[in-house]
């Protein structure tokens, strides 16, 4: 099948030294003439392929550059995946189909729903028909978060739902905190415990350089292109204070709402990870109030369609949220974070609106008018939009302060793994580094304070030309060089060989370098491998 844009031709059965040429010479016939037409291998009926079939498909990709596999079962696309095709052009796995209809929504996002489809398994479904690259953009990001401590559900399938596609994920028996607080009214008090813990989690972890995208940025465009709308003078004053906000390398989640925080089993869990970045807290707290607040504060009705509870629970929710977050029942105090959180919230809302005008709607204009009115009010009185959080963050993004116990080295491992994870550190040279972290940590976890406790001090640092990770473990503990100890004699059998001393010994082999100093009442080991 052939349009002006591409040519569709479908693979079928098994292609092997045995037919390739037959084959060849059968598509070559459909091949268009115009070598800058698309063409698409349809591989939906295809069951085996060769290094035969393989040749077959690079000679039509010397002829005609722009060709693309669609529809690759599991077994093929791995043939192609572990021959390199995959690097070379575009291969399309096979989806399987997937109906969300009838199904019980449990979550719900600004790009997508969040259905569950059987009692153990969930999808979600994205608004953009072409969603395969926020697929993997949501992904990647959840697993960064997981390695980060924050607990998130990490997609295993993508399926096809209608015309679009979705994630699966593994929520036994989930319920969101929307679902809670329209069912289970009694445990207001616990949502919003659960709901602030789980945001000054978030808050509080740094985020290694480059890992997530910068959201303050897209803030300061939405008051540039609502500035004009405002009298003289407020939107330039707008503009000053969204530039003055400070920047920061905290994760932000973006969309954080009731229906995006759910109870799996005996574990709360944050999903919707697709608008993950960094920057000041104010940028979650913006999103929160329009989520609770904003965008129904003209129609209170709105909010009960999109979180399923009533307005009145909705901003008692916000208020309770906002003083648990700032740790004060001092209304003064709440009521100014709020107005700075509003100013922002109100100038995106309008830009918003502005940009997608509904034509059908009976009360735009008026809600506009009211979010106008009421920046324009604020903008009187607020002169600054930061604010202190109170919250801790590690002053140094590569550096982690923690308890030397063994109880606590998967969040060392977790730490590191991230950093090395930021210079695409290849998994062999991640493994490497992961076996060295644990045998130092868990020397200083057993021994440097025995029988007390006492913290340990991790540092990841990175340098280019050539890319070298510097690992430093530093503590307070009794002066000790596990490096003088000699190493074990592997050439020795099992029954004259002593017990101990390997792991030392395996860490000095897979490192480059590895160093011991006694300085300024700590023992600083350090780690150095070239990648």
């Amino acid at each position: 099948m052939q349009n002006e844009k591409q040519a569709i031709i479908q693979l079928t059965g098994r292609i092997d030294s045995g037919n390739a040429a037959q084959v060849e010479t059968e598509l070559s016939a459909k091949l268009p003439e115009d070598q800058s037409v698309c063409v698409i291998l349809n591989a939906g009926e295809l069951e085996y392929i060769s290094s035969a079939g393989l040749r077959m498909i690079l000679r039509i990709k010397k002829s005609h550059p722009v060709l693309k596999i669609t529809d690759v079962n599991s077994d093929v696309y791995e043939i192609l995946e572990m021959t390199g095709f995959t690097e070379m052009m575009t291969v399309e796995k096979a989806y399987r189909q997937v109906s969300v209809e009838g199904c019980e929504v449990i979550g719900e996002g600004f790009n997508g729903k969040v259905y569950r489809i059987d009692g153990d398994n969930v999808v979600k479904t994205y608004k953009n028909a072409d969603a395969l690259a926020e697929i993997q953009h949501e992904r990647e990001v959840a697993r960064l978060a997981l390695v980060l401590g924050v607990p998130t559900a990490i997609s295993y399938d993508v399926v096809k739902v209608g015309e679009s596609y979705g994630s699966v994920f593994e929520l036994l028996n989930a319920k969101s905190f929307a679902k809670i607080l329209a069912n289970e009214p009694e445990r207001f008090d616990w949502c919003v415990d659960e709901y602030v813990k789980m945001l000054k989690k978030i808050h509080s972890i740094s985020v290694p350089e480059g890992k997530l995208p910068p959201v303050k940025q897209k803030f300061i465009e939405k008051v540039q292109r609502v500035k004009a709308l405002l009298p003289e003078g407020l939107g330039e004053k707008l503009e000053r204070m969204a530039v003055e906000i400070p920047e920061s390398n905290r994760m932000i989640h973006g969309d954080f709402h009731t229906k995006n925080i759910v109870l799996a089993g005996n574990e709360v869990l944050v999903i919707d990870m697709d608008t993950l970045a960094v920057g000041h807290p104010i940028f979650d707290l913006v999103a929160m109030y329009n989520a609770y607040v904003g965008y129904s504060e003209y129609e209170p009705e709105i909010v009960h369609q999109f979180q399923g509870y009533s307005a009145d629970t909705a901003r008692k929710f916000w208020h309770e949220s906002l003083a648990a977050y700032l740790n004060t029942r001092n209304e003064q105090e709440i009521c100014a974070v709020e107005e700075k959180v509003r100013c922002l919230s109100y100038a995106g809302l309008i830009d918003w609106k502005t940009r997608h005008p509904d034509p059908d709607s009976q009360t735009e204009e008026q809600t506009c008018a009211l979010w106008k009115s009421r920046l324009i009010e604020l903008l009187s009185r607020v002169d600054s939009l930061n604010f202190e959080t109170g919250l801790q963050e590690t002053s140094n993004a590569d550096e982690m302060d923690i308890e030397a116990s063994v109880d606590n080295l998967q969040k060392v491992i977790n730490f590191v793994n991230a950093r090395l994870e930021a210079v695409d550190c290849s998994p062999k040279a991640q493994m490497q580094l992961e076996l060295a972290v644990e045998e130092i940590f868990v020397n200083i976890a057993n021994y440097a304070y025995a029988p007390g406790k006492g913290n340990a001090t991790v540092r990841v640092e990175v340098f280019k030309n050539p890319v070298t990770v510097i690992i430093t473990f530093l503590d307070r503990g009794m002066p000790y060089d596990p490096l003088k100890k000699e190493d074990p004699d592997v050439t020795l059998s099992a029954n004259d060989r002593k017990i101990g001393g390997l792991g030392v010994f395996m860490t000095k082999q897979l490192m480059d370098d590895v160093s011991y100093e006694y300085k300024d009442g700590q023992n600083v080991l350090t780690l150095k491998k070239t990648l």
